[in-house]
Parts: C-alpha cells; structure tokens; sequence
C-alpha cells in the first residue's frame, strides 16, 4: 500500500440524516473499488466530518463510479496528489484493544493485552469485513449478548445475520453457545470469519457462507444477531423473524435513534417483542441504539 499517492475529499455535511452510516457506506464501498487507506477528520467548529480516500494512481475513475450513487448530496473535490504514506505501518500503530466490559476484550493480533480475571479474548484484525468492536453498534451489539450471557449454554444455537468478522457469533460462542452460523453478502467476510474463528479455537462450533438469508435453509435457532442499518434489516425481517425459535433472542444493532418506531412497527407483527435497548452517542452525534428483543 506505499505506492496510494492521489486522494479525493468527500465532505459529509452536518445535516446528513445518517452521518455514521453513510460514512461506513462510502468507506466499504471504495475499499471495495481500490482504495489503500481513509482518514475521518472532524471540520472544526462543525459538526460535518470529511472523509479523504486514498488510492493508487489508475483507480480512480473506479472510486467514483462506486460512491457516485451515494454522493448527489455531498460534495466531492477533484482529486489531490498526495505523497506516498505506509499505510500498513500507519495502520498497526494505530491499533489499541477494544475492552468491552470486564468479561471481554477484543484486540488485535499485534496488541497484548492483560486480561483481568474472569475476563476472556477474542483475536480480530481490522480489516475489510466489518467488525472489531471498536465501532459503536458492534460494541452496543456485544454489550448486549453479554447481558444476555448467563442464558448461553453447550445447546444454544446462534445465527449471524451480516456476520463480517463473525465478531458477535464467535463473543457468542466464546461466552458459552454451543455452535454459530454466520453469512454475508459481501464475499469477503465469511473467509474472514472463518480464519479469525480458527485463530480463536472456535472453528469446530462455528461455519460461515457467502449469501443472503434465503440461502439457510429452514432451521430455526436460538439466537439471531444482526448488525444491520435499518435499509438492510427491513426487507429481510419476515425471514429473520422466521428463523427464530420460540422463546429465542434476537439481538439488533446497527440501528439510529430515528429508526426505532418503523423498525419497531415491522418486527412486532412478526412475533419479536423489545426486552431491553442500549443507547450511544458517538464523536458524530448520531445516537445508535441497540435491541434484544424476544419471539414469541
């Protein structure tokens, strides 16, 4: 990655309804055209946040052609000669383990980190898949399987819907589940979530495909994770709701304060009732909340 040498510039103004998630948006989306690295800089006395890109010189009409169906209400700069950056380097001096409670600690192979007692570790390098914990709805996400944790056992069965690094699957599995199965539309991620379950010990109770809800076949299971934005989640709540056991957990994350009544009116009909929500505020001021609700 030492030869990205141009950027572009895309400001996110601060009225933007869903700044976070169009931010993480436009980020997996140039990942996935080229990009070589991306910084977040808060606009001073602001609260709009400007994403720059950076990519190797011959990609970038393959950038813009992936945001531009994102970017009608942004403004997008011509792109800038920057100087070469290591972002490799860059990158794991960055990194720090993400403590999510005294249970669990998620952390970077390159991190040590001295677990306290009782507390236990998961090993995840950020990457292209989505999740480590440092993001406000995985965290929310694993707050709230922990709360739930004392009713995992060697039965429990566990769905990741959207699984990225398989994060919440393999917190699940970790804290006491007995098998998990994860999928993602993005290609990515299932061998991602497999390696990082190998690198856990956990790849005997855990299996990951490439595709979308309607490629499981049948089976309903104890748990349901799902870290989707409201877009995402909504069309496949029938299917979602559907492979939920009765007396089962559903936790959601990924969602904005503004999402809850819709959300809330869809899966209530479907036979899944709110227990309990988490809520956080992030650097933004987007507000994410984070369900577990209960089927029926």
């Amino acid at each position: 990655m030492k030869d990205a040498n141009r950027c572009l510039r895309i400001r996110l103004p601060s009225e933007e309804g869903e700044p976070r998630a169009l931010l993480d948006r436009l980020i997996a989306e140039t990942w996935a055209a080229g990009a070589a690295g991306h910084e977040e800089i808060e606009r001073p006395g602001t609260r709009s946040v400007e994403l720059v890109v950076h990519f190797r010189a011959g990609v970038e009409e393959a950038i813009r052609g992936a945001i531009a169906p994102l970017t009608d209400a942004l403004a997008v700069d011509s792109s800038e000669e920057v100087p070469a950056v290591d972002w490799v380097a860059r990158w794991r001096d960055s990194l720090s383990a993400v403590v999510v409670s005294d249970r669990l600690v998620v952390r970077p192979e390159s991190v040590e980190h001295a677990l306290a007692a009782d507390q236990v570790e998961l090993v995840i390098d950020p990457g292209q898949a989505f999740g480590t914990g440092s993001h406000a709805s995985t965290s929310l996400a694993l707050e709230s399987v922990l709360a739930e944790s004392s009713e995992l056992g060697p039965s429990t069965r566990v769905l990741d819907v959207g699984t990225g690094t398989g994060i919440l699957a393999l917190a699940a599995l970790r804290l006491g589940a007995g098998s998990a199965v994860g999928f993602d539309l993005d290609p990515l991620a299932a061998p991602e979530a497999c390696r990082w379950a190998a690198r856990n010990g956990l790849a005997d109770r855990f299996c990951a495909f490439t595709g979308g809800i309607e490629s499981l076949r049948e089976v309903r299971f104890d748990w349901v994770l799902a870290n989707l934005l409201r877009s995402e989640l909504l069309p496949i709540a029938p299917a979602l709701a559907s492979r939920v056991s009765t007396s089962g957990r559903v936790v959601l994350s990924g969602l904005l304060a503004s999402d809850c009544e819709e959300v809330e009116a869809t899966l209530g009909p479907l036979g899944l009732t709110k227990r309990f929500e988490r809520r956080h505020q992030d650097e933004t001021g987007a507000e994410w909340v984070a369900w577990v609700m209960a089927s029926a």
